[in-house]
């Protein structure tokens, strides 16, 4: 982990790492030919771009309501094989993009949980916890519809 020196270059930091991952999906969105995997990168960017947002909000005002709510971890992604970027191209298939899906939400949390651990302001620790909330959420619900749409079939 990148050592930091105040609370604004956590966020920048944590803003960065949203910008990339959205540019990623739509990277991805924009390389491929088939509508389903368009529109999974294209949802998976939309998620990543609220997170910029929540995270310009939280560097303005220094503040942001935590959802202390904790989410439950289904662990397919603890149990998947690794997918990079080379595999998601348009002969890939929708369980590969859901498996590096799930990956990302996961390292994201853990991201954010690691920068909460860093971080001395209460408001800014309260955030990043947020945050990485947020991302276990995301991961749940990519869980869920992967569970839903592959585990089903076998």
């Amino acid at each position: 982990m990148v050592n930091f020196n105040t609370i604004d270059e956590i966020l920048d930091y944590a803003i960065d790492q949203e910008r990339q991952a959205y540019d990623f999906y739509m990277n991805l969105a924009g390389r491929t030919e088939n509508k389903q995997l368009k529109q999974a990168f294209e949802d998976f960017a939309h998620e990543e771009k609220a997170h910029v947002a929540i995270l310009e909000s939280v560097k303005k005002n220094k503040n942001l309501m935590p959802d202390t709510a904790k989410v439950s971890d289904l662990k397919i992604a603890d149990y998947s094989v690794d997918v990079d970027e080379s595999d998601l191209l348009d002969g890939a298939d929708l369980q590969k993009v859901y498996i590096l899906a799930m990956k990302k939400e996961k390292a994201a949390y853990k991201m954010y949980s690691d920068l909460a651990m860093a971080c001395d302001d209460e408001n800014c620790k309260k955030a990043l916890e947020s945050l990485a909330q947020e991302e276990a959420r995301h991961k749940l619900h990519i869980e869920i519809e992967y569970d839903e749409h592959f585990f089903s079939e076998n």
